[in-house]
């Protein structure tokens, strides 16, 4: 099912206050403040619909303090996935809603990417105050920032290019600055030697690159002395992009931050759970703190959080979740080659977000959601209509942010 948003027809513009006569609707005669409250309280696809009724409903819906209000209630209890896929034939953004009330109604529907034919294959480089932030997958030149729900969109400028790069990508907004930035952390090689991108990153040299989003040139802060891992950053909390540092022989693996306000590189103290530098996890955001998903080697996971941001004392084990094997992954498929080499190695399960019932959501090998009860230890297995075979899952909240009123204020 395509997400289309048509405009009603010119009897239903009448019925609802918007017709050529002078009769104005309920919702135009009650005051600003009590309209913005109770529109803040709908989905962000009830919003979009919004917007065509009539002129004056228009102007109401692209009301700034509407958005804001709306981006924070959804923000706090009911955020959607986006879903990418780039299997069997071309990139395509879906989303579903995954609110607890209605989880067995929920459906995936798509999503219309209006740049699509400038960059038909693409990388989620990260979703922010319902902004998706897209770069090209292939050569990681062109960059958009898009609002998947009202086709807003704005391609960045381009950046200084090496050969033999390899980029890990970074985006997010500082609440103290109220900036957006895009990051790129690139990795090159110097002279000749062959390279392969599918190999692990080696180059010697570095360069960090930040936009401003609403600046006309990309900014560069010279070297990093980290080996990020080249996945995307997961983790914005505080104003800070958090990644983890590549695992390598004999080195400790670190979790570093980026301030996107003094746009400087710290170390994050990482919890004590043992043997950090040998496992696999991966950063996410749990109820606003900064948290790790371990991964241990009999298919477990433990989640840590740290309840005061940038102290290790407060780093505390919050949950235990036991293997689990999804129906849906019995049945063996041949898995898409780009969406493995896109996968993060050793991540056959990933945490996605804690949900308003309690529950923990996970996505497996980018083919099942399931969803965990932490109080009774069950998983429940999410069937949705419409789920690609193969995925990508991204936490986003619909929003009904304009990215030129973002840049111009």
């Amino acid at each position: 099912m395509d997400l289309d948003f048509e405009k009603p027809g010119k009897r239903a513009r009448y019925e609802m206050g918007g017709g050529e006569g002078p009769r104005t609707s309920f919702m135009e005669r009650l005051p600003r403040d009590i309209t913005l409250d109770i529109l803040s309280r709908l989905p962000v696809t009830s919003l979009v619909q919004f917007r065509f009724v009539c002129r004056a409903w228009r102007l109401v819906a692209q009301d700034s303090l509407l958005a804001s209000r709306h981006l924070s209630r959804t923000a706090q209890y009911n955020p959607c996935l986006i879903l990418h896929c780039d299997y069997p034939i071309r990139n395509q953004l879906s989303f579903v809603d995954i609110s607890a009330e209605n989880r067995d109604k929920d459906m995936v529907r798509k999503l219309s990417i209006p740049f699509w034919a400038s960059m038909p294959e693409f990388e989620v480089v990260g979703s922010c105050n319902g902004l998706l932030c897209l770069a090209d997958s292939l050569f990681k030149d062109a960059v958009y920032v898009h609002n998947p729900f009202t086709r807003d969109f704005k391609q960045l400028p381009k950046s200084l290019q090496y050969p033999d790069q390899e980029v890990v990508f970074g985006f997010g907004y500082h609440p103290m600055t109220e900036v957006y930035k895009v990051v790129k952390v690139v990795y090159y090689r110097n002279g000749y030697g062959g390279f392969s991108r599918f190999r692990r990153i080696t180059c010697s040299q570095s360069e960090v690159q930040v936009l401003t989003l609403g600046s006309p040139t990309w900014r560069s802060l010279g070297k990093v002395s980290y080996q990020l891992d080249r996945w995307p950053s997961e983790a914005l909390v505080n104003g800070r992009l958090h990644w983890v540092t590549r695992p390598r022989r004999y080195v400790t693996r670190f979790i570093v931050s980026f301030d996107l306000a003094d746009e400087q590189f710290r170390e994050v103290p990482k919890p004590d759970c043992g043997g950090l530098s040998r496992c696999n996890y991966h950063l996410l955001v749990l109820g606003g703190c900064l948290s790790a998903a371990v991964h241990r080697s009999n298919g477990k996971l433990e989640v840590w959080v740290m309840k005061e941001y940038d102290v290790k004392e407060s780093w505390i084990k919050e949950f235990n979740i036991g293997a689990h094997l999804p129906k849906g992954l019995k049945q063996h498929v041949n898995r898409p080659y780009k969406i493995w080499r896109n996968a993060p190695k050793g991540r056959g399960v990933r945490i996605l977000c804690l949900l308003k019932n309690g529950e923990i959501l996970l996505e497996y090998k980018g083919r099942a959601l399931v969803s965990y009860n932490p109080e009774r230890g069950k998983f429940k297995d999410l069937t949705l209509k419409g789920l690609p075979n193969w995925f990508q899952t991204f936490v986003h909240v619909g929003s009904l942010s304009w990215i030129d009123s973002i840049t111009e204020s």
